[in-house]
């Protein structure tokens, strides 16, 4: 056989056996936001997420809304005031708009309140859809669950291989 020859057998061979490999494998898909809209818990956490965000704005807002009023009185009076109450009303202004600032990234910056509030809600139940979608996997022998609700490039997906249902069933769900 000449070399040719055999880099070609060797090329079938390879496409062969990654064909096999990849036609053994199983898959499923799940929705992730179909499921989540069919948790209840899930529904209050959110609740209770956007209830304290609003509250924790309006603290933020309040301190923005001080800062501006105390901004126009000085302005509307600047001509009246000494260059020493000029100073402290400066200051008095920026210290507001730091307060405002610093509350600001206490509640909404990547590892504030909010987050940390979103993660202790929020984990447990994912754990827990985790933990199903797992068991259901190992038990049908899928070797890859994809979330179909993700921006993962899925572009057509059976519902033969949708397996959504299937862990709200094992939640405890219809």
């Amino acid at each position: 056989m000449n070399r040719k020859m055999k880099s070609v057998i060797i090329a079938v061979a390879a496409l062969f056996a990654c064909t096999a490999t990849a036609s053994a494998q199983k898959y499923a898909l799940m929705d992730m936001e179909y499921i989540l809209k069919n948790i209840p818990a899930y529904e209050r956490a959110n609740e209770q997420l956007e209830q304290v965000s609003k509250k924790w704005e309006a603290e933020v807002e309040a301190l923005n809304t001080e800062a501006q009023t105390m901004y126009k009185n000085y302005q509307n009076e600047v001509v009246f005031l000494s260059q020493e109450q000029k100073r402290d009303r400066q200051e008095a202004i920026m210290k507001k708009e730091k307060q405002a600032a610093e509350l600001k990234q206490k509640y909404f910056s990547p590892e504030g309140e909010l987050y940390k509030k979103r993660e202790a809600l929020m984990n447990p139940i994912q754990d827990e859809i985790y933990n199903a979608v797992k068991e259901i996997a190992e038990y049908r022998g899928f070797s890859l669950v994809i979330d179909r609700s993700s921006n993962s490039g899925i572009i057509y997906g059976s519902t033969k291989v949708d397996i959504s249902n299937e862990v709200l069933q094992k939640l405890g769900y219809q």
